[in-house]
Parts: structure tokens; C-alpha cells; sequence
């Protein structure tokens, strides 16, 4: 495991299949993220999509992750918000997460075995309308994009890191900010 002093500070990593409906929902929002916002120094933000195993060397060298992702939550409408924290996150990625999360799970025990966890890992996701082959994602989501982008914002300013608001994304930036109340703490 590489040296505590030398991991990456924070990765914020979206998740899914753009080409399978909601499930690209992740990936929509980290998007969003980078458009609407700079990350700070020491934050990473990126694109997982559907690679599993393959993403295990960013986990390794990362202290604190921040995955955003589809989340079933069959007694939940669409659209709502859901965070899932700790060692939590892994059996959300086996049970409740979309079919292609398999590989989550895989990679978070992965890391687990290797010693090279998370020192803070949060899943905040949202529950899907539509998890079926299809590109784009469902009104409902859609429409709670911008909640979903506003609350990773928050989380990692809870932890240090401000993103700050990319020129003339002011307005778009405050639409739903601070508004974690809407978020539901799921536990298994």
C-alpha cells in the first residue's frame, strides 16, 4: 500500500451505464459537476462508468472517496437523494445498486483484502425511474440532477474541499444548494 502522505486527498467518482437509462445518472453527475464547478486542490473528479476491478488503483490510492450512483430503493420514489456511508457502501453496492455494480462490490472488497480501503468512503446516489437499456435519463431524475450535484458539493466541503463555482454558473449552482435535507440515510 502506497505511503498515507501520498494518496490521493479526495476522489469524487461517478457510476454507471449512460447507455442503460438511470443507471447513467453518476456519470450524468459528475458531468455536471466538472462543468459547473472547480475542484479544489487535492480533489480528483472523474468517470468510473462500468469498470469494477479496473478502477481499484485510483481506491488504492485515494483517502477519502466519494462515489455518486444509481440506488434502488424499491419503497422510495425517483429522484430521491440517498447517502450510505462507511462499511455500509459495499453491501449497498451488492443489493442495491444497478446490475453493474457487481463489479463495486468486487472492488471494494478488493480494497479491503489489500489494506488499501478508504479512510472515508460515502455513496450518495439517487434512486432511479428507469434502470433499461436506453440512453438519457428519466424526467424524474433529470429534474433532481442539480439537488444531486449540489449535496456532493456539500459532502466534500464537509470534509475541506470547496469546490468553487466556474464563471457564470453562479445562478445554476445555487439551484437546490443546501438542500441535504432531502437526502435519506439509508442503513442495511
Amino acid at each position: 500500500m502506497m505511503a498515507t502522505s501520498r494518496r490521493q486527498p479526495l476522489v469524487v467518482m461517478g457510476l454507471g451505464n449512460i447507455l442503460w437509462g438511470d443507471d447513467g445518472l453518476g456519470v450524468a453527475a459528475v458531468q455536471m459537476l466538472a462543468r459547473r464547478f472547480e475542484a479544489p486542490d487535492g480533489a480528483r473528479v472523474l468517470d468510473g462508468g462500468t469498470l469494477g476491478l479496473a478502477l481499484l488503483p485510483i481506491i488504492q490510492d485515494a483517502k477519502r472517496v466519494l462515489l455518486v450512483d444509481a440506488v434502488r430503493v424499491p419503497e422510495a420514489a425517483p429522484g430521491v437523494l440517498i447517502r450510505i456511508e462507511g462499511d455500509e457502501v459495499a453491501p449497498a453496492a451488492r443489493e442495491r445498486l444497478s446490475p453493474h455494480q457487481v463489479g463495486v462490490a468486487d472492488l471494494l472488497e478488493a480494497a479491503r483484502l489489500l489494506d488499501c480501503y478508504p479512510e472515508r468512503l460515502v455513496l450518495l446516489g439517487m434512486v432511479p425511474r428507469h434502470l433499461g437499456f436506453g440512453f438519457g435519463l428519466s424526467a424524474d431524475v433529470e429534474r433532481h440532477l442539480d439537488r444531486l450535484v449540489n449535496r456532493v458539493v456539500e459532502e466534500a466541503l464537509g470534509w475541506g474541499y470547496a469546490f468553487r463555482t466556474r464563471a457564470g454558473n453562479e445562478e445554476s449552482a445555487r439551484g437546490g444548494a443546501g438542500d441535504s435535507a432531502g437526502a435519506v440515510r439509508l442503513r442495511e
